[in-house]
């Protein structure tokens, strides 16, 4: 079906709220280790833990809350939604800015880490007002303003962060708040009334949510790989700032100029080639090779020494942004139109159990590997990286697996919507197609 010109002026306007998101989430980045240093007062190596469990407090309230607003979106529409998820933002870059001592960032982590749902709550936008077919280059775009708030983010916090270690967080408190007043006035709803469906409390927590799930095996196993591979990229922001500090000595500006070169390869590998990727190849060709330039730049990162190594594979890097689009795509086939906010809701759970576990792995092998009269074998400050490789290389093996398992290496295979409804209400039974061993056959949407 085509898209409309208004279709493509709502799709412009929440990929500018998703922008303006994340450059206010970039603009943290490069001073959170000296604000960590200076509230406890204690090493480089010390301040990673600190950081490692404020991402695990965010992460918890993330997995705990994020289907409820995912299936609240399903009922009440997304704009609500990614409304309230903009102001818990700037209630938490307000609480941090100010913060006297570290419960204060405990706290501020916490409650945006409830409200915090507006780049899932925003996909399933996306997907509501995307056909089927365009899907994945629209979850690209996504990723292309994401990279592009990593951009701009990085590099003005890192300026600020010549000011002070608080300049930043004050700024990305009133970019919140202006984002908030952007969706406010001009973001319209996408989800027209006929579409949505009853609230339902057992779907709406991280279990009931990833129980719908159980009764649809391809997005059940595509999950799987995506979990595996975002816990792999979980060191990048939660050990990387510290990596380099430790490594390389770096200031908060050249942590956030090393940034925005990565933003710059992610916003391009995003905005111009998943789409023409998977035109071309297909999307399983693509989350394949989006997971080869990750275990490249994770296991290369591991042990460089240089500047110019670095910026190498912080490059290839940008180019495993590839995989999550067209995964989210795939899974997003596989399921109603009503049910594309739990879809979404349950994937924002996944990434946070995954982000619950991933920070604290990372930051702990980082603490470990850099003070040796803990007991390990040697100073290796690349071992969180190291450790991602291997994820990556696991997360490849798994969605083979999975692609040969239910034939994903042909065409998209969109579901009927009366099978679909497996992500539907609780207790039908309806059951899709098996072949002679057993496997649901997804049917072909028809010419």
């Amino acid at each position: 079906m085509p898209v409309s010109s208004q279709s493509k002026l709502t799709l412009a306007c929440i990929l500018v709220t998703i922008f303006l998101d994340m450059l206010g989430y970039g603009i943290v980045l490069p001073v959170l280790p000296e604000l960590i240093g200076g509230l406890i007062g204690g090493t480089n190596a010390q301040a990673a833990v600190i950081g490692g469990y404020l991402v695990f407090s965010y992460s918890l309230m993330q997995f705990l809350f994020g289907p409820a607003l995912g299936n609240l979106s399903d009922r009440f529409g997304r704009r609500p939604i990614i409304l309230i998820s903009l102001a818990g933002l700037t209630v938490d870059y307000t609480i941090m800015g100010f913060a006297p001592n570290i419960i204060y960032l405990f706290i501020g982590h916490t409650i945006a880490g409830i409200s915090g749902a507006s780049v899932a709550t925003a996909t399933a936008y996306i997907a509501d007002i995307t056909p089927k077919e365009q899907r994945a280059q629209r979850f690209g775009l996504i990723g292309a303003a994401i990279g592009l708030g990593f951009i701009a983010g990085p590099v003005v916090g890192g300026a600020l962060g010549e000011l002070g270690p608080r300049w930043p967080f004050y700024a990305a408190a009133v970019l919140a708040a202006a984002n908030l007043v952007f969706g406010f006035f001009v973001l319209p709803e996408s989800l027209a009334k006929d579409r949505r469906r009853p609230f339902d409390i057992r779907r709406a927590n991280p279990f009931g949510a990833l129980w719908a799930l159980s009764r649809n095996p391809v997005v059940l196993w595509l999950l799987a790989t995506l979990g595996l591979f975002t816990l792999a990229s979980q060191a990048f922001p939660s050990a990387w700032p510290f990596f380099t500090i430790e490594v390389l000595n770096f200031s908060s500006l050249q942590i956030g100029g090393a940034l925005g070169a990565f933003g710059v390869g992610f916003a391009v590998s995003q905005a111009f080639l998943i789409g023409p990727m998977i035109k071309r190849f297909g999307e399983w060709f693509t989350v394949l090779l989006g997971m080869l330039f990750a275990a490249i730049a994770m296991l290369g990162t591991a042990f460089i020494h240089t500047q110019f190594g670095l910026y190498g594979f912080l490059i290839v890097g940008s180019m495993a942004g590839l995989a999550g689009p067209a995964i989210n795509s795939l899974m997003s086939h596989q399921v109603a139109d009503d049910a594309q906010g739990e879809l979404q809701g349950a994937i924002n759970a996944t990434n946070s159990l995954t982000a619950i576990v991933g920070p604290l792995l990372a930051t702990q092998l980082f603490n470990y590997f850099t003070q040796p009269a803990k007991g390990a074998p040697g100073y290796f400050p690349g071992a969180p990286f190291l450790g991602s490789g291997i994820l990556v290389i696991l997360a490849a093996c798994l969605f083979v697996f999975t692609a040969w398992r239910f034939d994903l290496m042909h065409r998209p295979r969109v579901a009927k919507k009366e099978h679909l409804h497996e992500l539907g209400q609780p207790g039908q039974q309806q059951t899709p197609p098996h072949d002679e061993n057993g496997v649901p056959v997804q049917q072909p949407v028809g010419e």
